[in-house]
């Protein structure tokens, strides 16, 4: 089969076709022909060197896919409903951009009615991400407020639509007007650009001094601190990436007086089992709302396979608005 890898650490151009066996899946495993591929930030880091592979993934790039299922672990697929020939979209630990991949069959979801599968393969990777974080871990319930950085991002534009089609208000951060523009599209009540002012002075106007409930920050650094006083009393930090640093400084006192939790968490070393209920959460609350069309996938460019590089380097401008999607023919 015909697969990207990734032949050195480096730029965008290490990026390259190439021919590797296909996979066999295993035990409480699928093989899946893929159609699409989403491209995600840590498929970046990971060509940087900068994340390291979880022992016994595959080293293709790669998180999540959408194709057809061809073959697999058949009393897994019984109990999971699904059989061969069935059209899903999996989240993965690596192996993603390629022709063929395996999946834990717990990891593997249908594809929404209504949509195909280049939609499809942009929901795994940031829809399990936002319901750990914003709704495990961050516990963000109907009538709280959420304050989302970046988004226009992957991970933001999913959080934006699903917070809000779950009855939460939402605040985003983003870099220019225009994006902006695209939160208030998407759902957001507000949007703060964070290059013209300091968001934690608007949450402060736009809440009357109140705060925020829940933060979903990929930032981190110097963020924190300003996180930390933007949120209300028995309010949520949730931290999943670190774009800003991974050192911060922020006053305890006032994680002491308000009861603040700071969280966070990585989800790609997690066992099978922890994102198989990540799944069946997801398929209960939220696949409904993408066949109902209340929540959509924001799908910003669709690149061959053999254009990974194109989408890297795409990414790494931070120009686009929501997911990138590879294909393959």
């Amino acid at each position: 089969m015909q697969a990207v890898e990734i032949s050195a650490y480096g730029a965008p151009e290490v990026l390259r076709l190439a021919e590797r066996p296909v996979p066999v899946a295993g035990a409480g495993e699928l093989l899946i022909r893929v159609s699409a591929s989403g491209v995600n930030r840590p498929d970046v880091l990971q060509r940087t060197g900068n994340y390291p592979v979880p022992p016994g993934a595959s080293d293709i790039p790669g998180l999540e896919v959408a194709g057809v299922i061809e073959s697999g672990d058949a009393a897994a697929l019984a109990e999971a409903g699904l059989r061969v020939g069935d059209r899903v979209c999996a989240l993965v630990a690596g192996g993603g951009y390629a022709q063929w991949c395996v999946a834990p069959v717990g990891q593997c979801l249908p594809v929404p009615q209504g949509l195909d599968d280049v939609a499809a393969a942009a929901l795994p990777e940031t829809f399990f991400t936002v319901w750990s974080n914003v709704f495990d871990r961050g516990r963000l319930q109907p009538g709280e407020t959420l304050l989302v950085q970046g988004g226009t991002s992957g991970i933001g534009v999913t959080a934006i639509q699903m917070a809000k089609a779950l009855g939460a208000q939402v605040i985003a951060t983003a870099g220019s007007d225009d994006k902006c523009a695209a939160c208030l599209r998407l759902g957001a009540d507000h949007a703060i650009n964070y290059r013209t002012h300091d968001f934690a002075a608007e949450v402060a106007r736009l809440t009357e001094r109140k705060g925020v409930d829940v933060i979903l920050d990929m930032v981190a650094g110097a963020y924190v601190s300003r996180e930390v006083e933007s949120l209300a009393e028995d309010g949520r930090l949730v931290i999943i990436a670190v774009q800003g640093g991974v050192k911060a400084e922020f006053n305890a006192g006032l994680v002491l007086r308000r009861r603040l939790t700071v969280t966070g968490s990585t989800l790609r070393p997690r066992p099978v089992a922890f994102k198989a209920a990540i799944a069946r959460s997801l398929h209960q609350h939220v696949w409904p709302l993408l066949a109902q069309g209340r929540i959509q996938p924001v799908i910003h460019q669709v690149f061959n396979a053999g254009d990974a590089a194109a989408a890297h380097t795409l990414m790494e401008s931070n120009q686009h608005i929501g997911k990138l999607v590879l294909t393959w023919s």
